[in-house]
């Protein structure tokens, strides 16, 4: 009997692969492991232990019901920002959560909010805030180019953004991050 089980802070391929390395070091068997979800071949095993385990390298499974909902609702997010195309950014993320969960937006939006304190719009923010310091580390696109990658109306509306949630203006955040490498390099 297939199960699935529900992982906190699962954010990247690599941390599919730490999972499925705990999941085999448990010799539990899986069909799926995926961002914030694994899909066991059977019900049977030690969840605690499991738990444990997982605590160890970072994550911790989820057994509340709004929990769940509100993981599922942060790794689509998360997935879709940081590992899509900027054409798949220009989306209405409101619709794109309705339609992948199965359920109004309305009630997504307000599990959401009771759980963690803050609106879907305002993480989804601070994931594209993430990633442009991503895309800033990269050195390959200039700001206008940034802002167009993750669907922003212009470069000063990512400015505006960016400096409201980070306190540092564009410049500012990229002029730091070339001093910090190159004192890095320097140590080298």
């Amino acid at each position: 009997m297939k199960s699935s089980i529900y992982i906190k802070n699962m954010v990247c391929p690599r941390c599919i692969t730490a999972v499925q390395q705990t999941l085999n070091e448990q010799r539990i068997p899986y069909t799926e492991v995926k961002l914030g979800e694994a899909v066991l071949e059977t019900a049977n095993f030690d969840y605690l232990e499991l738990d444990n385990k997982l605590k160890e390298i970072g994550f911790e499974l989820i057994q509340d019901k709004s929990r769940q909902t509100v993981e599922h609702i942060k790794t689509l997010i998360v997935d879709f920002i940081h590992h899509n195309s900027n054409e798949d950014l220009k989306i209405n993320f409101s619709e794109y959560l309705a339609n992948e969960m199965g359920f109004n937006y309305s009630y997504i939006s307000t599990v959401f909010s009771e759980i963690e304190n803050t609106t879907i719009e305002k993480f989804i923010i601070r994931q594209k805030i993430a990633k442009v310091k991503e895309l800033i580390s990269y050195n390959e696109l200039n700001f206008s180019e940034i802002a167009i990658r993750l669907n922003y109306s212009s470069s000063s509306h990512l400015s505006k953004q960016f400096k409201n949630i980070t306190g540092y203006s564009l410049s500012e955040y990229k002029k730091a991050k070339t001093e910090r490498r190159r004192s890095i390099d320097k140590l080298l």
